[in-house]
């Protein structure tokens, strides 16, 4: 798995987004095979009561977060867990009022979260925990530097030190390290059987394992993973063809990539594609 990063690297909806609330931050050379990015406020800021509640769409991009919200006006934080999305959905940012809040993030790839979670994240797709349900060491060991710590690189520094002494202490499962090599070198144009030929674990057990250290199936998985080639391709591809596109990731047709697109972002490709820019110039959310 050390090199799995180098061959996928997902994105959200909106990658170009950079604001107040979020920013995205390479981790050290050590966990870039486990941690996608850190991600959040550069620094505190003053979340305002509104009428409207900010809205962001949320896509599979195949990621799973642990997410502190430290709240300075009420002296408290609250930690969430996010798996895997299998849909995209909208989320609502509602205000409770004038505070002075920041955000800490960990983004783990899909086959990296298991090795950092105490217990089988079987379960965990489509899910919001409370922190402690699968990483209670990591938010014990994190929590006490938010509120000591506020500038997003210092925290960074901090956090890493912590995961790296967490990274071995759950062993990868072959089968699981042999799946995802060949789902990322099809970039998720794969068969099951494939997959079982190579892990040498019947088709039931595969799905049982990848259960517990990715919360979904080889088969979901594969789906999302190519759809994410998929979007990269649309938006940094300057000649991107849907034709090309079909041939290359092993879709039936155009509109077998069509609709598997829409499932996964819920809009066509312009409108997805013109709302990942528009987040770029900074414009509000459609409608």
């Amino acid at each position: 798995m050390r090199h799995f990063h180098q061959m996928y690297r997902p994105i959200t909806a909106t990658p170009f987004l950079r604001n107040a609330s979020y920013g995205e931050y390479e981790p050290c050379a050590a966990l870039k095979p486990y941690i996608r990015c850190f991600w959040g406020s550069r620094h505190p800021y003053r979340q305002k009561l509104t009428e409207r509640p900010e809205k962001t769409i949320v896509i599979p991009d195949t990621c799973m977060d642990i997410i502190f919200t430290v709240d300075f006006t009420n002296n408290c934080i609250a930690g969430r867990f996010c798996g895997i999305n299998d849909s995209s959905f909208i989320s609502e940012l509602k205000s409770g009022g004038e505070r002075v809040v920041s955000v800490f993030a960990v983004r783990f790839y899909p086959w990296s979260a298991g090795l950092f979670a105490e217990d089988s994240l079987q379960g965990s797709k489509n899910g919001f925990f409370p922190l402690d349900c699968h990483f209670s060491k990591l938010r014990r060991e994190i929590a006490p530097f938010l509120f000591e710590l506020t500038d997003m690189t210092e925290r960074v520094e901090a956090v890493q030190k912590i995961l790296i002494r967490h990274i071995f202490l759950k062993e990868e499962h072959p089968a699981v390290r042999n799946a995802m090599a060949e789902i990322l070198l099809k970039r998720g144009n794969v068969k099951i059987g494939g997959l079982t030929d190579n892990t040498s674990v019947g088709r039931r057990q595969l799905e049982r394992i990848f259960n517990v250290y990715t919360g979904v199936s080889p088969k979901q998985l594969s789906a999302m993973i190519r759809c994410q080639y998929l979007w990269r391709d649309i938006l940094y591809s300057p000649k991107f063809d849907v034709q090309d596109a079909v041939y290359r990731y092993g879709y039936t047709d155009q509109s077998h990539l069509l609709r598997e697109f829409k499932r996964f972002h819920a809009s066509p490709i312009p409108e997805a594609r013109a709302y990942a820019l528009a987040q770029r110039a900074g414009e509000a959310f459609p409608g």
